[in-house]
């Protein structure tokens, strides 16, 4: 692990000397931060986590730097590791730890194994609340460091694969400490899953292909709320869309939206384009390799780079080489030509910089006021995924429409009587 320099706190990061670069990022992302700013206030004067020891494991971005100083200011004491080895952006690590003295370990590119030290470095601090992105550090926490458990009062999880995943354990009675589902969040799943990811998804495809989406056949496989707002995206680009579901009544929903619906086994040869968005592992798979046209470029936009069976791709091609920056040829032994994008990892964090600040101040409030939620109730809770308290949600919503300008109506006392009357006269 690197040194860091004489004074400043413990970091493994590229290159220190970037943050100067970094901070600036960071700074920026802010102004766009409308509800992080608008709880900031009360988070420094309540000082919330005061002494209290977090561990997050996060894409390192200028948005999550912001959440990690609002914590910091509010009386914590952080660490931070990235929830993948390509997301970090290496000047935003180097200034959270030289401009703002939080503990940091990422490094773009780095290996699984040092992915992996640095979890566990965050770990060794005994934290006693995690903020998690995909479960990685959840995950190691109960399958490799039970010693650590009994101090966490609480966690918070912003994927939806990261909350299924804690859902089974806790249906196993193995998951350690309540969890708050920020993934289900109202306003999380509007701004970060269905616009956020939605627009940021294309961007990264077209900016590390130069394709025109215009006219291509772009297959979306699941549609959830982040592949709702990838397909509606993309037809607006003018994609020709094909949906492919295993649950029934999200295909019928596609279907009403316009989409043509088709099991995979039968849209693998008509897509150009494979955007895989379903938290689950291996839904482009063997199977579906040699039905590819020629030039079929996969990327994925939903999980950890588990969705695209990319083991066995590098197996029955013939070659594999870079041909652009965070696009990998496999060429097959018919003489079609594969692109697969980012290392099947998540696109949108990977290739490009990721979801706009805007979006992202909403999920990071939600994980903030989250985390206040689950001190106050220490000891109440049980150990189990719980929803975010409507209260929080519709607080950031209010913020979030504050910010913009944005008026809306309030019920009459006589509505509301109405509303909450079983009995009522016509």
């Amino acid at each position: 692990m690197s040194t860091p320099a004489v004074g400043a706190v413990p970091c493994d990061v590229r290159d220190l000397a970037l943050a100067e670069r970094g901070k600036r990022r960071i700074e920026w992302a802010f102004q766009s931060m409308s509800v992080l700013q608008g709880i900031r206030k009360h988070i420094i004067k309540a000082q919330p986590y005061a002494n209290l020891r977090i561990a997050a494991c996060l894409h390192i971005t200028p948005e999550a730097a912001n959440l990690m100083i609002t914590l910091r200011d509010g009386g914590a004491n952080i660490m931070l590791c990235a929830a993948s080895p390509n997301s970090t952006h290496d000047d935003v690590a180097a200034s959270i730890a030289k401009d703002y003295n939080i503990p940091v370990f990422g490094i773009c590119g780095e290996s699984q194994e040092v992915f992996d030290v640095h979890l566990r470095t965050v770990i060794a601090s005994q934290p006693q609340l995690v903020i998690d992105d995909g479960c990685a550090l959840t995950a190691t926490l109960h399958e490799k460091h039970p010693e650590a458990m009994p101090e966490i009062l609480g966690g918070t999880e912003e994927s939806a694969s990261g909350v299924a995943r804690m859902r089974a354990a806790a249906k196993g009675d193995q998951l350690g400490f309540p969890v708050v589902a920020v993934s289900e969040a109202s306003t999380k799943q509007l701004f970060d899953n269905r616009c956020g990811t939605g627009q940021s998804t294309l961007d990264a495809i077209t900016r590390t292909t130069g394709i025109l989406v215009a006219g291509l056949n772009v297959v979306v496989i699941g549609f959830g709320q982040v592949g709702r707002g990838i397909a509606a995206r993309a037809r607006g680009w003018g994609a020709n869309l094909i949906v492919c579901e295993v649950d029934a009544t999200r295909a019928l929903e596609a279907l009403m939206d316009g989409y043509r619906v088709l099991a995979f086994h039968d849209a693998a040869a008509l897509g150009d384009i494979f955007i895989t968005v379903s938290g689950n592992k291996n839904v482009i798979s063997r199977e579906h390799f040699d039905k590819f046209k020629n030039g079929a470029i996969l990327c994925n936009a939903g999980h950890s780079n588990v969705e695209i069976d990319i083991e066995n791709l590098g197996l029955i091609a013939l070659s594999r080489r870079q041909t652009r920056d965070f696009v990998e040829e496999f060429a097959m032994r018919d003489g079609r030509r594969l692109y697969l994008l980012g290392e099947g990892r998540l696109i949108n964090l990977n290739a490009t910089e990721g979801l706009p600040a805007s979006v992202m101040d909403i999920s990071y409030a939600t994980h903030a006021l989250s985390a206040e939620y689950l001190i106050k109730c220490n000891g109440v809770l049980q150990k189990q995924v719980v929803p975010v308290p409507l209260e929080i949600d519709r607080q950031v919503a209010r913020i979030k429409l504050e910010s913009m300008g944005v008026k809306i109506d309030r019920l009459t006392v006589d509505q509301e009587q109405y509303l909450t009357t079983w009995f009522q006269n016509a």
